[in-house]
């Protein structure tokens, strides 16, 4: 791999100056603003993407979707990821997160390959159908322009090798007036397994005039300087590879500042970090302590990953009830036991492969959506609206 300095420029959203455009991805589950604030506190002024937030939830008033539109009073840019299939319902989410100043940005997934997103026509299904990835951008940006509020995409590669939409999908997401487009390397087939394509970002990159963000398999700062002296690329968007290690964006931010300087943090310290995270998810369920320890548990898993800690431990941390039970696991790790190197540029979390792509009956027959479609599409559907 070469070792030639990767120079990244800043980006000009709409209004919004991103001077090291670096993006943590929004991740169901994982990027609330207890861990966007743990991961802006080690990184550059990029983007720290909350959480997809459904727009009908929000329409609804669904309270769990409204704790999700949260930020700390610490986060420079408030971005918000939306999610919906229904362009009317998604005009109105954004009209009351504009209306409400809940937000500086708004991103929008055309990304989530989960089969309960993708059946229901949305996700990266939905640019398949380019009347409808047309006129549900057309809508939110133009509720949002007004207001100075940039809107971003977030797409994939397509649903599978034979049915790709990534080009067509970039090029009117940059006519409907979108500031910027995140491209994940993958279909919606090829789920969270294999290797991302990063030639696909290199090739939308040389299509649009408006930034790309590439995301996929970077797992290290140097994977993040590969990225954009391979493809091109505006900005970087980390997804899983920071799962765990919030300092990953300070090694990035390293990186593109010409350091080689990295973060290696010893167990000890990863166990103050996991506590720190802990308290804020307190603050982040209302107090509710022990919502908040259950939330940690899944991250622990990823803090301590590498760690030579033994079933016995990681066990005794998946039954934590309480502060007080998580600070006692905490002291007896030892606290001298380095970063282990062997973890450090390997993949985070598990990788999974979809069997088969879900989607609506009949969606691959047209690139236009019938009016039964959208009848059917747009029912209610209390799954919707909960969480």
């Amino acid at each position: 791999m070469s070792q030639e300095h990767v120079n990244l420029a800043p980006v000009q959203l709409g209004p919004i100056a991103v001077p090291t455009p670096v993006i943590l991805s929004p991740m169901a589950g994982v990027t609330n603003w207890p861990f966007r604030v743990l991961c802006e506190e080690y990184g550059p002024d990029g983007l720290y993407v909350a959480e997809m937030v459904t727009a009908r939830a929000l329409v609804a008033r669904n309270p769990k979707a409204f704790r999700l539109c949260r930020f700390a009073p610490s986060e420079r840019v408030r971005s918000l990821q939306l999610y919906g299939v229904d362009p009317v319902i998604m005009e109105r989410a954004t009209r009351m997160v504009v209306d409400g100043g809940m937000a500086d940005h708004i991103d929008l997934n055309f990304g989530c390959p989960v089969p309960k997103v993708t059946r229901r026509g949305g996700g990266s299904a939905l640019p398949w159908k380019l009347d409808l990835f047309s006129e549900l951008l057309r809508r939110v940006v133009a509720v949002c322009q007004p207001a100075g509020i940039p809107v971003t995409a977030k797409i994939r590669v397509g649903l599978d090798a034979d049915h790709t939409t990534f080009l067509e999908a970039g090029r009117i997401a940059q006519e409907e007036g979108c500031a910027a487009v995140a491209l994940h390397a993958r279909t919606t087939a090829e789920y969270y397994g294999g290797h991302s394509d990063w030639e696909r970002i290199g090739q939308l990159t040389q299509e649009l005039s408006i930034p790309v963000f590439g995301n996929g398999d970077i797992w290290s700062a140097e994977d993040a300087e590969e990225m954009v002296r391979q493809t091109g690329c505006a900005g970087v968007e980390i997804g899983r590879g920071c799962q765990g290690r919030p300092w990953l964006f300070r090694d990035i931010a390293n990186a593109f500042a010409g350091s080689s300087e990295r973060v290696e943090p010893t167990l000890g310290q990863v166990g103050q970090i996991v506590a720190r995270h802990a308290r804020m998810l307190v603050e982040f369920y209302d107090g509710d302590e022990q919502m908040a320890v259950h939330d940690i548990r899944k991250h622990v898993a990823w803090y301590l990953k590498g760690f030579p800690v033994g079933g016995f431990t990681r066990r005794a941390f998946m039954e934590c009830e309480s502060l007080e039970d998580l600070g006692a696991q905490i002291a007896l790790l030892p606290q001298d036991e380095p970063y282990p190197e062997s973890v450090a540029a390997k993949p985070r979390g598990r990788v999974r492969y979809a069997k088969k792509v879900h989607l609506p009956q009949g969606w691959l027959d047209s690139r236009q959506t019938t009016h039964e479609e959208r009848e059917a599409l747009f029912g209610d559907d209390p799954m919707d609206a909960s969480y």
